[in-house]
C-alpha cells in the first residue's frame, strides 16, 4: 500500500545516508552504536608428547640487548597516559611505587640477610636468584636490568642458568656470549611435551645427535658479564646415552659418558681461574641428553638465573616431574624465588576458569616452597594489557580477576 511504501522510502533514505559520505549532510537518524563484541577467549593450546628439531643456529643478537644506562621517563606517554590525567610518578625513585605485600613483615627476611652478607663481602656471600617468567624473561628484557642493578650495588658473582640454545627465536640473554648449531631436538613444557616429565632447571629438554655443539663465554663487551670462575653443566645420563666432549677456551677438556643403567640428571663443574674464558658442549657419540650451562663466580655479589618460557602459564611448570623439578630447584640453592606469569593466562581470557588458576598456581608455588624451604618467594603480578573500546583504550576485564587470583594464592 501507499503508506507502506512510503515508510520503507524513508527508511531505505535514511539507511543509505550513513552509507554514502556525500549524503551524510542529510542523515535523518542518529547511527545505531556499534556492537562492541567482548574479546574472545583462547583456551592454552593442547599440548602433546614428542620433539621438534631447532632449524636455526643460536647466534649473537645485539639488536636484542638493553643498553647498560636507559634514560627513565620522568611520565607516562601513549594513548592510554594520555587518558589517565596526570603523569605517573618517575619509577627511579627510592621509594617504590607500588611496595611488597607481604603479612607477616618476614617472608623475605632470609633474602635480604644474604644480601647483607654480599655486601659485607663476606666469603659466603652469594645470593642467587630464580626469576620464572614467560617471554620478557625468555628475552631477559625485566630480569636482565634486574640483575645488572642487583649485581652493580652488591656483586657480580655470574651470570647463572642458560638453555643449550634458543628453543624459542626469541630466547635471549644479556652480558655473555652464546652459540649453537642447529638440529638440537626440545622437549618443552610448553610442548611437545617430554615422556619421562624430566627437563631440567630451563623447562626444556635437548638431544642430539654426533656434531653438535653449544658454546658459553663471557661477555666481550660492556661493564657485566666478563668474568667467571666456574661453569655447571646440567645434563641426563640414561640407558643407551651417548658421549658429550667439553672444550675449553679451545682446548678438549674432558668427556663426559651420559650412559647408565637408569635415568638419573647430572652436573658437570669446571673449575677456571677467574677471567674471561669460553666452554663448548660437543656431542661426539651416539644421542646425548642436556638441559643447560651454569656461569657463576666465587665472589660475593648476585647472580640471578633467568628461567624464561615463551608461551607459559604458571601451571605449565606443573609439566614436570615433581621428584625432578624438587632437584633441579635444590641444586641451585636459591635465596629467591620469582614468579612472573600472566600475559599469556590473560590470553587464555576467562576460558580457563579463575578457580582453577587459583588451584593450579598455589600448587606450584607450594612444590617449590616444600623443595627450598628456606628461599623466599615474590610474586610479581600480570603486567597491565589493554583493549579496545570504542574510541578508548582500557585494561581488559580479566586483568583484574588474574591479579586478584594471584595475590590470593601467593598470600594462602
Amino acid at each position: 500500500s501507499s503508506p507502506v511504501l512510503a515508510v520503507l522510502l524513508v527508511v531505505g533514505l535514511g539507511a543509505l545516508s550513513h552509507r554514502v559520505p556525500s549524503l551524510q549532510r542529510l542523515a535523518l537518524f542518529d547511527p545505531l552504536p556499534e556492537a562492541e563484541a567482548a574479546p574472545p577467549s583462547v583456551p592454552a593450546p593442547v599440548l602433546v608428547e614428542g620433539e621438534s628439531t631447532l632449524e636455526s643456529e643460536t647466534t649473537e643478537r645485539p639488536e636484542l640487548a638493553q643498553p647498560e644506562n636507559v634514560e627513565i621517563p620522568t611520565g607516562s606517554r601513549g594513548p592510554i597516559a594520555a587518558e589517565q590525567g596526570p603523569a605517573l610518578e618517575p619509577i627511579n625513585v627510592e621509594k617504590p611505587p607500588v611496595p611488597i605485600e607481604d603479612p607477616s613483615g618476614k617472608a623475605l627476611d632470609g633474602f635480604y640477610a644474604a644480601l647483607g652478607r654480599a655486601q659485607r663481602k663476606q666469603p659466603d656471600g652469594i645470593v642467587r636468584v630464580l626469576h620464572f617468567g614467560d617471554s620478557i624473561v625468555t628475552s631477559d628484557y625485566v630480569s636482565g636490568t634486574l640483575r645488572r642493578k642487583l649485581q652493580g650495588r652488591f656483586g657480580d658473582s655470574g651470570h647463572g642458568f642458560m638453555l643449550i640454545a634458543n628453543a624459542w627465536p626469541a630466547y635471549f640473554h644479556n652480558d655473555v656470549s652464546r652459540f649453537a648449531s642447529s638440529g638440537w631436538k626440545v622437549s618443552r613444557i610448553v610442548g611437545p611435551l617430554s615422556p619421562d616429565g624430566l627437563y631440567g632447571l630451563g623447562g626444556v629438554s635437548f638431544r642430539a645427535p654426533p656434531g653438535s655443539r653449544a658454546r658459553f663465554g663471557t661477555a666481550k663487551t660492556g661493564h657485566y658479564g666478563l668474568n667467571v670462575s666456574r661453569y655447571e653443566v646440567s645434563y641426563m645420563k640414561e640407558p643407551g646415552g651417548g658421549k658429550i666432549q667439553l672444550n675449553l677456551d679451545g682446548k678438549q677438556y674432558k668427556v663426559l659418558d651420559t650412559s647408565a643403567d637408569t635415568k638419573q640428571t647430572a652436573v658437570e663443574t669446571i673449575e677456571v681461574p677467574d677471567g674471561a674464558h669460553e666452554l663448548e658442549v660437543v656431542t661426539i657419540k651416539g644421542s646425548s641428553r642436556a638441559f643447560g650451562v651454569v656461569m657463576e663466580r666465587d665472589v660475593p655479589g648476585v647472580v640471578l638465573d633467568a628461567i624464561g618460557v615463551q608461551g607459559a602459564r604458571i601451571r605449565f611448570l606443573d609439566k614436570q616431574d615433581d621428584a625432578h623439578w624438587a632437584e633441579q630447584l635444590k641444586w641451585r640453592k636459591p635465596n629467591l624465588l620469582i614468579f612472573e606469569f600472566g600475559a599469556n593466562e590473560s590470553g587464555d581470557g576467562f576460558a580457563y576458569p579463575m578457580d582453577q588458576y587459583h588451584e593450579t598456581m598455589k600448587a606450584v608455588l607450594q612444590q617449590a616452597r616444600k623443595a627450598v624451604p628456606d628461599a623466599g618467594c615474590l610474586i610479581i603480578s600480570a603486567m597491565d594489557r589493554a583493549e579496545k573500546k570504542g574510541a578508548s583504550l582500557q585494561s581488559m576485564a580479566v586483568i583484574p580477576a588474574i591479579v586478584k587470583e594471584q595475590k590470593s594464592a601467593a598470600k594462602e
